[in-house]
């Protein structure tokens, strides 16, 4: 530690810094002006503890936002004199409004200590402070104290003495932005940082930049940097509706909101807003929870309805396509690149690609509830279920995110400091619906239960995974990885309409990503299942003794119609056996004893060891497995197949299984990498297939066992 510290206070005005102060320094102090402006400069000494300090009283101010001069030199002495700690005087009584100096200060990363003055007149108002949750939240040592009754003083120099001897530098709690500003600051502090300037932190600089601060634009004079500034702030105006200014501030006030609604009770709110009026009705204890859930049902409502035409349309264009290219070979030939065509790339891909209405509506959905505020709502409200199963309150966003994929879900338990808390997140995680899974759902569901009964079908889906993670996070929060979870406080951005452009950009950035891997991950998949479904192929015996069938009932005087319905019955077998002989059908015959408990089949096997590559391929697989042997437009389609070959209890069977059982490869990769070691990734692996295989077990046999009570 220095000989003599270098301690400078800050805080808004009316805060009771210059009480403080004095309490300080006493008599030892001098006063004059800040040079170039007439802006009063106090500096004081002291010395405690054996240690000397100086102490700078700056200019009261509300931000350090540049818009007078107390704000210039307030920030320009903590950035070029470099203060050995910051402490900022916060009005205990008047929280919100103090605060958001606090997270400016924050911002800047500097050592802090943050001291709640007037502590008592906030007690007499009736606000009471979780001072442990918001030091966690904030990343800041925190000291009450009264400065017009000399109360605290002593706390206060203890805490700037610990903070002076820390070793490594403090870590703030960090604003969330939102994914369109920080994006543009990652790129506008990349370009600062190549450009070799020291003054400033890259992404300090880059954040004053956005909001447009007259004195940081100054220093940098760059054409490149110039037009990236422009660029990104049209984008992100463009798709919040708003301009980067406000958005920063925006995102500033939910994260201090956020603080104060979880640690401070009986909060008087500075900023009463329709945000607040909102929250009163949509992030209440009681009725939030059941908010959320019937918003869901409304989104899996929607998703069904409006996309069942959009589906129709996709799937008769690939019919038609498939029909198109089967009529380049004549009618019954055996030709493989035919079935590769037909059969493999067509109908694998295509019976994947029929599901993208369906995709980009929920992602739509998803989309217009992120943009407007809502989702953080959602994590504010599960916070303390979190709590009670045994997580951190920052898991529910990892959690929220697995309901569009399993991998940027895992990747974003990086949040999370604490290892145990990581293990659990990522760990259960895949275990919520991801948006692999919702073509199987869309294939599934409406083959087997009526239309009425289609959203609440896939809303009972979803909310199986969610218990069953809760339940399995419990269970490994109290065995294998125990200990307790670190204190979190939810931040809450305020409300705002989500922009036309902002929310079809995320859904089609989202809904890309799906198409790619159907045109590139998927189609190779199909390829090889293809081949698996088609070699080694029937011997000439066999093809022969089912031709002689043929050609006797064709032979035979029974009626036309009756004909018919036996050549499709041959034509049936001889594709079943063909199956059964190939590659896949083997894999599946062994491993069929295995799935006859859970109502599941060999072809059913078979679709699922496809679907640890990647979960849509489940569908890509049946489609495969039943791409022969269909005679008329009646059973033209998967869905009709599936219908006439399996019960609605197998059905849900199905899509428990996929639900729950093991992951597919990249999840498997990312949870090897984020846990750092490959035997998480085989627990996650081996632990969701057992549990799979455990409640689709419990399911399928007290189905069947009901279903026969009713009969009898």
């Amino acid at each position: 530690m220095k000989e003599k510290l270098v301690v400078a206070l800050a805080g808004n005005p009316n805060s009771g810094k210059t009480t403080i102060f004095n309490n300080l320094t006493g008599a030892r102090q001098h006063v004059g002006n800040y040079p170039g402006v007439t802006v009063e400069r106090k500096e004081g000494s002291l010395k405690y503890m054996g240690v000397e300090m100086q102490v700078v009283d700056l200019p009261g101010t509300y931000s350090l936002t540049a818009y007078s001069a107390e704000e210039v030199v307030a920030r320009n002495f903590i950035i070029d004199d470099k203060p050995d700690v910051v402490v900022d005087i916060i009005d205990a009584s008047n929280l919100e409004r103090n605060l958001y100096l606090a997270v400016q200060l924050m911002e800047l990363n500097v050592p802090l200590v943050f001291v709640f003055n007037m502590s008592d007149m906030a007690k007499a108002r009736g606000l009471e402070f979780d001072l442990k949750k918001l030091r966690q939240f904030f990343g800041v040592p925190i000291v009450t104290a009264v400065g017009s009754k000399n109360q605290g003083m002593n706390e206060i120099l203890d805490k700037v003495i610990d903070v002076a001897m820390e070793s490594s530098p403090q870590k703030h709690g960090q604003v969330d932005y939102g994914k369109e500003v920080s994006g543009e600051l990652d790129i506008i502090a990349g370009m600062i940082e190549k450009s070799g300037e020291t003054r400033y932190d890259p992404r300090w600089a880059a954040l004053k930049l956005l909001e447009d601060d007259k004195d940081i634009k100054s220093q940098f004079l760059s054409p490149e940097l110039d037009a990236q500034l422009k660029k990104s702030s049209d984008r992100i105006e463009s798709l919040t509706g708003e301009i980067p200014e406000t958005a920063i501030a925006g995102a500033r006030y939910g994260f201090i909101s956020g603080a104060c609604q979880e640690a401070v009770r009986s909060t008087i709110e500075v900023r009463h807003t329709l945000s607040d009026s909102i929250d009163t009705v949509v992030a209440n204890r009681v009725l939030g929870i059941p908010i959320f859930l019937g918003l869901m049902y409304l989104v899996f409502q929607l998703t069904f309805t409006i996309g069942d035409p959009f589906m129709g349309w996709i799937e008769e264009f690939f019919g038609w396509l498939g029909g198109v290219v089967d009529g380049f070979w004549p009618e019954g030939s055996e030709s493989l690149l035919r079935s590769l065509l037909v059969d493999g790339i067509i109908g694998g891909v295509g019976g994947v690609i029929v599901f993208l209405p369906n995709i980009l509506l929920l992602f739509l959905a998803i989309a217009v509830l992120e943009d407007s505020g809502y989702m953080a709502r959602v994590a504010f409200i599960m916070d303390k279920l979190m709590h009670k199963i045994g997580l951190h309150g920052k898991s529910f966003i990892p959690l929220l995110i697995g309901f569009g994929c399993s991998v940027p879900a895992i990747m974003a338990t990086r949040t999370l400091e604490n290892r145990r808390d990581r293990l659990i997140t990522m760990l259960v995680a895949p275990m919520m619906s991801c948006g692999a899974r919702l073509p199987i759902y869309a294939l599934i569901i409406p083959a087997f239960f009526p239309q009425s009964l289609n959203a609440p079908m896939l809303w009972i889906i979803y909310v199986i995974g969610i218990v069953v993670a809760i339940i399995s996070a419990k269970a490994l929060g109290a065995t294998i990885l125990k200990g307790e979870s670190v204190p979190f406080v939810m931040e809450l951005p305020p409300y705002r309409m989500p922009t036309v452009k902002g929310v079809l950009t995320h859904m089609w950035e989202r809904g890309w990503l799906y198409l790619k891997k159907a045109g590139t991950i998927i189609l190779g998949i199909s390829i090889v299942l293809w081949a698996m479904t088609t070699f080694p192929r029937p011997s000439e015996e066999v093809k022969a003794g089912f031709e002689s069938q043929r050609q006797a009932v064709e032979a035979s005087n029974m009626p036309a119609e009756e004909k018919d319905d036996f050549i499709i019955d041959i034509d049936n077998a001889e594709s079943e056996q063909a199956l059964q002989n190939s590659i896949a059908g083997r894999v599946g015959m062994f491993i069929e004893p295995a799935l006859k408990p859970l109502g599941f089949d060999w072809k059913i096997g078979t679709a699922l060891i496809g679907a640890f590559a990647a979960k849509e391929v489940f569908v890509a697989q049946m489609g495969i497995v039943y791409s022969v042997g269909e005679a008329d437009e009646e059973s033209d389609t998967l869905r009709a197949k599936l219908e006439e070959n399996y019960s609605p209890l197998i059905g849900f069977c199905i899509m428990l299984f996929c639900l729950l059982s093991a992951p597919c490869m990249a999840t498997f990769a990312i949870t090897r990498r984020e846990s750092g070691s490959i035997k998480w990734a085989f627990f996650q692996l081996i632990g969701m297939t057992v549990i799979a295989y455990i409640l689709t077990f419990i399911v399928f046999q007290a189905g069947t066992l009901l279903q026969i009570g009713v009969k009898l």
